[in-house]
């Protein structure tokens, strides 16, 4: 497995609305969720760059955990291997990342 790099399929888990901190903080006319995905959405990254389409932002919390799973490294507060659940950094928009490493 030295050198062997996986690709890491990343899919949209959850968008959470948090309409208190939304509504004391965010700016008129920003939305309470995030507009960028669907749950359910996918993105396949390969040789851990960030997938064509995905949030800049959201590849910035999500990078260093793909290039972890893609090294065949696993998390062991995780039930299954090759998988890690992460999260958006954006506070008003936050959305639940789940990223699986395929072993193919």
């Amino acid at each position: 497995m030295a050198g062997k790099k996986f690709d890491v399929k990343i899919t949209v888990l959850k968008k959470i609305e948090v309409p208190d901190i939304h509504k004391e903080y965010a700016a008129e006319g920003v939305h309470i969720h995030c507009a960028k995905y669907k749950e359910g959405q996918e993105y396949l990254c390969k040789n851990v760059e960030k997938p064509e389409g995905f949030c800049s932002w959201a590849w910035v919390a999500v990078q260093d955990k793909v290039v972890f799973l893609a090294l065949g490294h696993d998390y062991p507060w995780i039930k299954q291997k090759g998988v890690e659940i992460v999260s958006c950094a954006d506070g008003l928009h936050p959305v639940l990342y789940k990223l699986e490493r395929i072993e193919n």
